[in-house]
């Protein structure tokens, strides 16, 4: 009997080594833990195992590996994002296609993201998640930084607001990580490539691949460095700011899960009154799909399996299926839309910063237009993260506070952005009808 017991205990144990060594979203919840362990032993506000000098050397030790893993992702944020909203817009590959159902999908896209958008503001304006951080233990440096934040946004005429969205000057757009600018010019990039000549346009996209499988390499061996940095990123915070600030995390992810199933139900109720299918059972067609994708935070993972269930179980057109999927993956990305205006209001609310009524519009704008064209792979959302929150005067820094949670609300926001692809493969479905499409099927043959 010992020995059975013994032997069980023994796999069990193998497996979780297993699961450790091969799941890296699992490493990082352990180095969630160990750092928030590790910050709350040595914090004057918590165990104080150590002086108090002694505690400030050590978390600034301890933020280094994090510090590394940020300047790694912010090194190829502005080739990432926007070689991947040109390819969404002109890797489809069938012009034809591209044509007859973007009139209807892409204002599908911009609503539902608005949305998104309004649902996010509306409820981290409600539950104020920021307050329950301690504001006095911030550094006064990033005080004084984002004190400024409100001569960013001075008043203009709309006009010149307009006119300022073409981006006069690429490389000052750069310089100043001017996100709207950088999407427009995107946009207009895209929609130029797909009017080029069939092998001009088919060498630019090859040309726009590599650049983002490139940016993407990079943040593949952030990625892998990222434990260590959330380990790192989270001791360091608790150690400064102590057991309040962990206690208000927690009112943060709760506040993106919370609008996240919001989301889930607006999906839900599209899917009902618009493609007259039944909550029930189109969950139980996606939970496949929505576990994977919550597993792995990639968008990009699931799609064979999303396209595959959006034909079979749910019934879609495969020519529907196989165009907006993939231009789902990477345009349709509302739960990261959500949590990036719920992270960017927090973090202002944490910093003492006061947005006005325009300045939330410019939010929402520049959100909406960033989550577009997000690439659907793990640990990007907090790259755009880090542009939206330069914009309204957030220091970099901020993103520490926020960074140990990203992994979990992660998973979470990736499997609502794939049940808000399959929700528009069955709305367009609807929409478009079958014979409409399928016209232009033998284009892709």
């Amino acid at each position: 009997m010992s020995k059975g017991t013994n032997f069980y205990l023994i796999r069990m144990v193998e497996s979780l080594g297993v699961l450790v060594r091969t799941r890296l979203w699992m490493q990082i919840v352990i180095a969630m833990v160990l750092g928030l362990t590790t910050g709350l032993l040595l914090s004057p506000e918590g165990a104080a195992l150590v002086s108090l000098d002694l505690s400030a050397a050590l978390a600034s030790w301890f933020k280094l590996p994090g510090s590394i893993f940020l300047n790694m992702i912010q090194m190829v944020v502005i080739p990432l994002i926007m070689s991947s909203i040109i390819l969404g817009l002109s890797g489809s590959g069938n012009v034809s296609q591209l044509k007859r159902v973007g009139l209807r999908i892409a204002p599908y896209f911009v609503v539902t993201t608005a949305v998104s958008v309004v649902i996010g503001i509306v409820l981290v304006q409600i539950i104020q998640p920021g307050d329950f951080i301690d504001e006095s233990l911030l550094s006064v440096a990033t005080e004084l930084q984002a004190a400024s934040a409100p001569q960013l946004m001075e008043s203009k005429p709309l006009p010149e607001r307009i006119a300022e969205l073409i981006p006069a000057n690429l490389n000052e757009s750069i310089a100043m990580r001017n996100m709207l600018q950088l999407v427009v010019y995107a946009i207009f990039i895209g929609v130029a490539v797909i009017l080029l000549p069939q092998r001009q346009r088919e060498s630019a996209v090859y040309a726009f691949g590599i650049i983002q499988e490139v940016a993407l390499k990079v943040v593949g061996w952030a990625m892998l460095f990222a434990p260590l940095a959330v380990f790192g990123l989270l001791a360091d915070i608790a150690i400064r700011i102590g057991l309040t600030a962990i206690l208000g995390m927690s009112v943060y992810v709760g506040t993106v899960i919370l609008g996240l199933l919001i989301l889930l139900s607006f999906y839900l109720i599209i899917v009902a009154f618009v493609a007259s299918v039944g909550p029930i059972t189109f969950l139980q067609r996606i939970s496949g799909v929505q576990l994977l994708a919550f597993s792995t935070s990639s968008s990009a993972a699931v799609m064979p399996l999303s396209m595959r269930v959006a034909e079979s179980p749910l019934g879609v057109k495969p020519s529907i299926a196989k165009f907006i999927v993939p231009l789902g993956a990477t345009v349709n990305m509302d739960g990261t839309a959500l949590y990036q205006v719920i992270a960017a209001v927090f973090l202002t609310q944490v910093y003492g910063i006061d947005l006005t009524t325009a300045q939330l519009i410019g939010l929402t704008v520049t959100t909406v237009g960033a989550s577009i064209g997000s690439p659907s792979t793990p640990g990007v959302g907090i790259v755009i993260l880090a542009t939206i929150l330069s914009g309204i005067g957030v220091p970099p820094e901020g993103i520490a506070l926020i960074i140990g949670v990203d992994r979990i609300l992660d998973m979470c926001r990736t499997a609502v952005n794939v049940t808000g692809d399959l929700t528009a493969c069955l709305v367009m479905d609807k929409l478009l009808g079958s014979d409409r499409l399928e016209e232009s099927g033998p284009q892709t043959a």
